[in-house]
Parts: C-alpha cells; sequence; structure tokens
C-alpha cells in the first residue's frame, strides 16, 4: 500500500530507485497507484535514466512510496510479504489482459499455476498462448506475480522482466523459502 494518495500535485508521475539485497528496484507511480515496477538487474543510474526516459515528466520521491520500498527490502531479503494490497494500475478489468492479470495477481506467494490453468480460470481454456503474451505485457511484476505462473510441464516459461527466465527461477526459489 503506498503511503498516501497525491492529489495535491502538479506532476502525474512519481517514482523512486532504492537498493535491496539482490539490488537496485525502480517504481512510478500515477493517480491510480503503482503503475511501473522494474527488478534488480539494472545499477541505480540507470534506472533512474529509464524511468525519466519514459516518463518525462516524474518527480523523484521516496516518502510516497515508504511502504512499498520496506516491503520489497523485506521480500528480497526471504521475508515472506504479500503485495496483494498495494495500489497498482491494471489494464481494464474487463479486457482480457485484466482479467489474466487480475488473475495472476491472486496466486499466493509460494504458490504456481500453470498458463493453462490461468487461462482455464479466466474461462479462456485454449488462450494459454495469449495469456502469456499478456503476462509478458505486465508492467507491475511483483504486484501481478506473472513469475508464479509456469508450463505444465514443470518448466518456467517465460519472463519478460530483467535477469529473464533465470530471474523468475530466483524468485521462484525465493518464495519457496516462506
Amino acid at each position: 500500500m503506498l503511503n498516501a494518495k497525491r492529489t495535491d500535485c502538479h506532476h502525474p508521475f512519481f517514482y523512486t530507485v532504492f537498493s535491496t539485497a539482490w539490488g537496485f528496484v525502480g517504481a512510478v507511480a500515477g493517480e491510480g497507484g503503482i503503475c511501473r515496477v522494474l527488478l534488480p538487474g539494472y545499477e541505480e543510474n540507470e534506472l533512474v535514466e529509464l524511468i525519466e526516459g519514459q516518463y518525462a515528466h516524474a518527480q523523484r520521491d521516496e516518502t510516497f512510496f515508504e511502504t512499498f520500498t520496506a516491503d520489497c527490502r523485506a521480500y528480497f531479503q526471504g521475508r515472506p510479504v504479500d503485495f496483494s494490497a498495494v495500489d497498482c494500475q491494471l489494464p481494464r478489468a474487463d479486457s482480457f489482459d485484466g482479467k489474466v492479470h487480475r488473475a495472476c495477481r491472486s496466486i499466493p506467494p509460494g504458490q504456481t499455476r500453470s498458463y493453462g490453468e490461468l487461462a482455464r480460470q479466466i474461462g479462456c481454456p485454449s488462450a494459454s498462448r495469449a495469456l502469456a503474451g499478456a503476462l509478458g505485457r505486465n508492467r507491475v511484476p511483483l504486484l501481478v506475480p506473472c513469475h508464479r505462473v509456469i508450463c505444465s510441464t514443470g518448466k518456467p516459461g517465460g519472463f519478460s522482466a530483467s535477469g529473464g527466465q533465470a530471474r523468475k527461477i530466483q524468485l521462484l526459489k525465493l518464495e519457496k523459502t516462506f
């Protein structure tokens, strides 16, 4: 959960970059909550440049993200954290991507679902590939824990965040310790 809703501002986006046990994490938030999470895999200055390049008028604001920062630091230290209450911007609820992201968000830490299981959960049993594409468009990993969606064979499948499939495996191993 974010510390406060910023409605008194002139900047549409706020961001933070902070260190964790795994490296630097970046986050951007707008009026509807966090809209971008960048997982470890970048240096601090690279994250700042990336965020400011994509969100030209974003203002850095560490206090806005205090709770999220603390939760991420705890998570990457191997302590259980439930990110499901964090306000974040998701695709429209009635869109395919919105259904996928909301279903994915309901997967508890330490558990996984196959692409097929998630497709059946949203009522589209033959849409596993399209579902994988929707997860590839996820802009808020950890908040929409797409790393918890794997192949029916038990293989990890793809992961579009920094570090790719190796990072997905690391996240799954971390959550098994919770």
